[in-house]
């Protein structure tokens, strides 16, 4: 409590206990940061049409969370500096340290969120430390900060009002001296408090205490968006500039003399193959976690001298009826690199794409580029709502609504950790696209098969445990599955749906040798299957996660134009083409090799299905081969990192006032 209100002359101060004056302080930053969310929005208004008070409300309150997380940053050594235990922090000496500290770091904050609302329509997207390397070789930095605060008068009288008031603020609030003056006592108490307020501190800065949440990025911030613009008044720039302290930044590249010629060799631009009439078939994507190929019987019939049976007995029946691939990657090693991968042909390249700085830029999604033919989205996982990432990048790629934990409503059926047990949701997802109209898409991602890998009560003792523990969990979302396709075959939309089954990663759990290699690290199921027809089983061709959006666009014989990464692979010609990225290793996938490449030259060329432990480097052998490869990926390389760094990810480009793009 305030424990004293002086007045001295026409001042007011105000003195109080040391926790409640952080508390304060920390209001009055929240208010100063909404503040200047609403002069960024006033400044760009013309970028952000049709806004209403509900949409605003909606953008400021989920703009709270990304606000007390930078300040928690900013002042963490201000917030450690005020909690120490020791009676030395109630000196006038000390608190006049704080009280200036206070004000410096939280004015250098102030400056990026202002300096940000000017510099944003130039860039259309929050300012990250990118913006470093952009202008560090600049030798007239010093003239052009001068004359941006001369061009821009206005921006610095609005910060040195807020700087002002926060020293008129800093030197009106005073800390009394300690509540308690038995010293052990007081010594415990302050202990304890300082304990609990790392605890909170921690949390704050991670977005959440749950066990399933990963530090908040500025992925998250879609959640709260109505529009994809939206994202930049959700966050603020501290939060961007943090975020991104230790993030690779993706750089353009000229490993050709312009992005035309580079498309001569790989080109992300698909046009429509055929004139054929659009089918509008429902279309059913299932991301399995942690579902590597090595789990599979069917992918590994001679393995173990043909006594191999796998642990997924339903699958392995399903592929046998629909479209297979012997050779099928992921792009990536985590969960955050599926979502993309899978849903908008997007790898992750050094860095997952929803945690990079681009993550903001416009995309094509299948549920957007389906939107335009009057389809249904949704998007289903059985985390609590917002874990991941998965809502808030479910929310930018689109989708009309998200069904989570949440949504569920039934907490009797959570694991405890990760989210609703898979063959409860999966019974809830088939039950609930039995009332969305037709055409939809939906996507679920599965829950269960991940560490601690534990098992519902009534499904302990029923599978075999083997020599990994994950493997009763692949058992037990197998028959999951089985379940849910036999729900879903009593349905009037299944037969007119297709089924495309991946995983979202390999597992890191590695029994079988072959798969604990450079291209077994990636190797997941991805198939196709419609119920009524038979695909033929398993090909022995290559293809990626990000082949799926622009084969479903195939199959539904989609009319327009998109922009994506990856190839339809039932009707594109050209020689298949995989990509991932590994330990600073560029990896291409082309016929029968492998090759390695460092970004400068290549490292590495494989025989990877003949010599499928990778011992024999064929780089001297094949030269031919590692030219053309390398060129290929070159040209991959340089058509996403380019198109990425100038938001250039849809046929509609990217357009700024100001830049000519």
């Amino acid at each position: 409590m305030l424990n004293r209100l002086k007045f001295s002359g026409e001042e007011l101060r105000w003195r109080g206990n040391i926790y409640l004056m952080l508390a304060l302080q920390f209001v009055t930053m929240m208010a100063l940061y909404q503040l200047c969310r609403f002069a960024f929005y006033l400044y760009n208004i013309s970028f952000f049409p049709g806004m209403t008070i509900e949409r605003y409300v909606r953008i400021a309150l989920g703009g709270m969370r990304f606000d007390l997380t930078a300040l928690l940053y900013l002042n963490s050594l201000l917030i450690l500096l005020s909690i120490i235990p020791f009676h030395f922090r109630f000196g006038e000496g000390y608190q006049r340290v704080l009280r200036w500290l206070f004000v410096v770091i939280n004015a250098v904050g102030l400056a990026a969120n202002i300096a940000d609302a000017l510099y944003y329509r130039y860039t259309l997207r929050r300012t990250t430390l990118s913006v470093f390397s952009q202008f560090q070789h600049e030798q007239n930095f010093l003239s052009l900060i001068t004359q941006f605060l001369l061009d821009y008068w206005y921006a610095v009288i609005f910060f040195a009002a807020m700087v002002f008031f926060l020293i008129w603020m800093s030197r009106r609030f005073r800390v009394s001296g300690p509540q308690i003056r038995h010293l052990v006592v007081s010594y415990v108490g302050g202990t304890v408090g300082m304990l609990l307020i790392v605890g909170l501190v921690i949390a704050g800065i991670r977005g959440g205490f749950g066990e399933s949440t990963r530090p908040i990025t500025l992925s998250n911030a879609a959640q709260y968006a109505t529009a994809p613009k939206d994202v930049n008044l959700v966050l603020n720039t501290p939060f961007a500039l943090l975020r991104t302290a230790r993030t690779p930044v993706i750089d353009k590249v000229q490993y050709f003399a312009s992005d035309d010629e580079a498309a001569k060799l790989f080109s992300p631009i698909h046009l429509p193959i055929d004139s054929a009439a659009f089918q509008p078939l429902n279309v059913v994507v299932i991301i399995l976690e942690s579902f590597s190929k090595e789990f599979f019987g069917v992918y590994n019939q001679g393995e173990q001298n043909g006594n191999y049976k796998g642990f997924t007995p339903f699958l392995d029946s399903l592929v046998q009826h629909g479209v297979a691939y012997q050779y099928s990657f992921a792009n990536g090693r985590k969960s955050i690199d599926a979502m993309p991968s899978v849903i908008c042909s997007i790898p992750s390249i050094e860095v997952p794409y929803v945690l990079s700085h681009y993550s903001g830029n416009r995309v094509n999604s299948m549920a957007s580029l389906l939107k335009k033919k009057g389809y249904y989205s949704a998007f289903f996982h059985g985390a609590p709502n917002g874990s991941m990432g998965f809502q808030a990048f479910a929310n930018s790629c689109e989708f009309d609504n998200y069904f989570g934990k949440d949504e569920y409503n039934n907490d009797a059926d959570y694991d405890g950790i990760w989210g609703i047990w898979d063959h409860k949701f999966m019974q809830y997802y088939a039950r609930k696209m039995n009332e969305f109209k037709e055409p939809f898409y939906t996507n679920f991602f599965s829950v269960s098969s991940h560490h601690p890998y534990n098992l519902p009560e009534e499904y302990k003792g029923r599978f075999k445990e083997g020599e990994m523990t994950i493997y009763k969990c692949i058992e037990y979302t197998d028959e999951a599955l089985r379940q849910f396709f036999r729900t879903a075959s009593t349905m009037p939309w299944y037969k007119n749906t297709i089924f495309v089954i991946t995983a979202d990663h390999a597992s890191a759990q590695i029994k079988l040798p072959v798969y604990n290699t450079a291209w077994g690290y990636f190797a997941i199921p991805i198939f196709f299957y419609r119920p009524g027809q038979n695909g033929g089983g398993i090909r022995p061709e290559i293809i990626q996660q990000i082949d799926i959006m622009p084969t479903i666009l195939g199959i539904l014989h989609y009319d327009q134009p998109y922009v994506a990464f990856g190839r339809d692979v039932l009707h594109d010609r050209t020689n298949p083409f995989a990509f991932n990225y590994l330990d600073n290793t560029y990896q291409a996938f082309r016929g029968n090799f492998l090759l390695q490449f460092n970004g400068t030259s290549p490292i590495g060329l494989y025989d990877f299905r003949k010599d499928r432990m990778l011992s024999q480097n064929l780089m001297q052998d094949l030269p031919d081969t590692v030219a053309v490869m390398e060129n290929e990926l070159k040209a991959f390389i340089q058509q996403y990192n380019n198109r990425m760094v100038d938001d250039n990810l849809t046929m509609e480009g990217r357009l700024s006032p100001g830049k000519n793009n």
